[in-house]
């Protein structure tokens, strides 16, 4: 009698386990009956796996949050789940959501940084598109020491904070921001164009110098090449820059430009005046692209010193100071 009653409780023993595993297993692994859609969910910073599971249930996410914390405990303690911003693809079962926030794989915003920002530009451009702090970003820039071994004469990271099209997470802070435009500007500018640079007796900063020149200068990639070819040519020949746009860097950075460029403004005593000093100016004044810094590294061999605007984003290049004199007439005099 004593054994019946044995075998019976273990019976029903075996019996429960095979129906709470079962339990589980369909809790865990089937999504609730959802529209097949997106929902956004975020994972905040300190939150533990009740936290999560609970607000997963209560957005209707998850069949129920106790499946949810045993499944962790049970195959994922091991791991994290990382805060940030997700998308979940509906139906989704509570198995596949904690592989995704084990993994971290949190929602991307693309974050475009065009060509020819100043870093003010870019902190405030990422400002408006990312919440991050414009003011914080402005110091992430001013570590040098993120640049220092390709540049050792940098005062800031302007020139290197590279313009292109980024993947970032909500939440990002200006220092990883910073730190990804960096590599990618490493990326680019590889060894085979410091070889270049070196080749034609460059530093890497001249040559970010003088890519933010040609990058300020024309929108058009046809003509990169051949600014760039009358920027080598003068400088090769000692002959002044002559570049509106280095006058103009400084103004913007005392907050002393206005509309345009003024007569008065050409005879303003800087460094950055390239018509009153010669050579490059002591710093990049933006932060080139691609198509620019390959410019300075590869210019047109043309024999032109000069261009004007045409005033429809184009210019006239010319080889003698007449020909320059004619076309000033011709397309700036008139206007």
């Amino acid at each position: 009698m004593f054994l019946k009653i044995i075998k019976r409780a273990l019976f029903a023993a075996v019996l429960l386990i095979l129906l709470c595993v079962s339990w589980f297993s369909y809790e865990f692994s089937s999504p609730p009956k959802r529209s097949s859609t997106e929902a956004i969910f975020e994972v905040k910073g300190g939150e533990t796996a009740k936290d999560i599971a609970k607000n997963l249930e209560d957005q209707g996410l998850i069949r129920t949050k106790w499946a949810f914390v045993l499944g962790y405990r049970l195959f994922y303690s091991r791991q994290s789940l990382k805060a940030g911003e997700y998308t979940f693809k509906l139906p989704i079962s509570a198995k596949n959501i904690l592989l995704i926030l084990t993994e971290g794989k949190v929602k991307l915003y693309p974050v475009t940084i065009p060509e020819g920002l100043t870093r003010r530009e870019t902190a405030q451009h990422l400002e408006s598109l990312l919440s991050i702090d414009s003011e914080e970003f402005l110091k992430v820039s001013d570590d040098k020491n993120l640049i220092s071994d390709l540049d050792p004469e940098a005062k800031n990271l302007e020139g290197y904070l590279f313009p292109e099209t980024y993947s970032f997470p909500k939440g990002l802070d200006a220092n990883a921001v910073g730190t990804t435009m960096i590599a990618q500007f490493r990326k680019v500018f590889n060894e085979r164009w410091i070889k270049r640079a070196k080749e034609i007796g460059m530093t890497i900063r001249e040559i970010v110098i003088l890519a933010s020149l040609i990058e300020k200068e024309t929108s058009r990639p046809e003509e990169r090449s051949l600014i760039s070819g009358v920027f080598h040519n003068r400088l090769r020949i000692g002959m002044k820059l002559d570049c509106d746009p280095t006058i103009i860097y400084v103004l913007k950075e005392e907050g002393r430009f206005k509309d345009r460029l003024r007569t008065k403004d050409l005879k303003f005593d800087t460094p950055y005046n390239t018509y009153l000093h010669g050579g490059l100016p002591p710093g990049p004044i933006a932060n080139p692209g691609k198509g620019s810094l390959e410019a300075a590294l590869y210019p047109a061999e043309v024999d032109y010193l000069y261009f004007v605007s045409k005033n429809d984003g184009s210019h006239h290049f010319s080889r003698s100071f007449r020909e320059h004199q004619n076309a000033v007439n011709k397309y700036q005099r008139t206007r």
